[in-house]
């Protein structure tokens, strides 16, 4: 017997709105590590780097950012963790 593998209908619930990038938008070639400020825009409560999924941002600046993120912890700018 052969099984036709289904697949799982998507939610119908609303259109979600695109995320853009951030960078892009604003026309910021590179991200500073200097700037804690806006870094933490892209760090969760536990000082994890948020995704792409999340953030919004495009594939060249999201890597920007985890550079930058991780060089301002190296320069205690910035936490590893948040307890």
């Amino acid at each position: 017997m052969a099984f036709a593998k289904r697949r799982r209908a998507r939610p119908v619930g609303g259109s979600r709105r695109r995320k853009y990038c951030y960078f892009c938008k604003e026309k910021i070639d590179t991200v500073d590590y200097k700037d804690y400020n806006m870094l933490r825009r892209f760090m969760s409560e536990r000082a994890k780097i948020r995704s792409r999924r999340t953030t919004g941002a495009c594939r060249r600046h999201q890597r920007q950012i985890s550079v930058a993120i991780k060089r301002a912890r190296e320069m205690a700018l910035l936490p590893y963790t948040n307890r």
